[in-house]
């Protein structure tokens, strides 16, 4: 059976993501800020202590800086696919996240900041997740979803197909917020829970967003991708489409980005269970009758 081709040129996505790090151009990595807050705070909403936790491909550190300062997770070990990503540290570890070259049931919490939506195999990086997990310990991640940079995406084939006659994918795709919560129960876990939170950013032109993207390490990795670079024309019409289709009436650009937060806990017999079907007490139209005035 052939294998179904890879989305991703992984190579180069580790690569971009090296240069937008050496570069750390100041305010560009507000998208990874905002969600490696919102992770910190998730989990500590969770009433535990965790003795080992994993920041699984944050790559920036923030996310791992903001466990420490919070206190509930005792050690953090730090797995990246390039060590110039890791700096120095006793609890790091050189490796890809769709192989993870942890021991089944050796760590209490598995933490990933947009990063899991751009593997290649999801499905496999949740199994091993699991399998790293010990019993209730929990999987919290984010990842890109649903309309992230639609604007973008049909501006720019919109502006190909006119001045071209077809068109190249040039932004990735992005599953829906119900598929990431079905790929959760089907991998295995209890007691899912997903949700997104949508970040509206404006900008100037299309060419601001460009920037952005670019020092975020986000521009085009599809392996399906052209190989002739896009020309300025390209960008000037899609730029014109871009404007005319998503301006707000003061005239900046919006770009949306769909943040889709998931977790779930490795099965545990102490876990709350559903009830067998058959097994309540009162029938839901004898709940849902009107109460006799007293």
């Amino acid at each position: 059976m052939t294998e179904a081709p890879a989305p991703f040129d992984r190579a180069l996505l580790g690569q971009r993501r090296l240069r937008a790090h050496a570069k750390a151009e100041p305010g560009a990595d507000f998208l990874l800020q905002n969600v490696a807050e919102d992770l910190v705070d998730r989990l500590s909403l969770v009433q535990r202590r965790f003795a080992m936790g994993v920041d699984l491909a944050g790559y920036s550190g923030q996310l791992a800086s903001r466990l420490a300062a919070g206190g509930q997770v005792d050690r953090i070990l730090r797995i990246e696919r390039d060590e110039k990503l890791l700096g120095h540290g006793s609890e790091i570890v050189v490796a890809d996240e769709e192989m993870l070259p942890l021991a089944d049931e050796s760590v209490d919490l598995v933490i990933s900041a947009l990063s899991l939506h751009l593997t290649n195999d999801t499905p496999g990086a949740f199994v091993q997740v699991r399998r790293a997990l010990k019993p209730d310990g929990l999987f919290l991640a984010a990842l890109l979803g649903g309309d992230t940079l639609n604007e973008l995406r049909a501006s720019l084939l919109a502006a190909e197909a006119e001045l071209s006659g077809g068109a190249s994918p040039r932004v990735a795709p992005f599953a829906d917020m119900r598929d990431i919560g079905s790929l959760l129960q089907r991998t295995g876990f209890a007691l899912p829970v997903i949700d997104l939170d949508r970040l509206t950013v404006r900008y100037d032109t299309i060419f601001h967003l460009m920037r952005d993207l670019r020092a975020m390490g986000m521009t085009n990795m599809l392996d399906a991708r052209s190989r002739r670079p896009a020309t300025r024309r390209l960008f000037l019409r899609a730029g014109e489409i871009y404007a005319e289709r998503f301006a707000d009436p003061d005239g900046r650009l919006r770009a949306t980005f769909d943040i889709v937060y998931v977790s779930g806990w490795r099965p545990h017999d102490s876990q709350q269970k559903p009830l067998k079907p058959g097994s309540a007490k009162m029938s839901l139209a004898e709940a849902l009758k009107p109460k006799p005035d007293a």
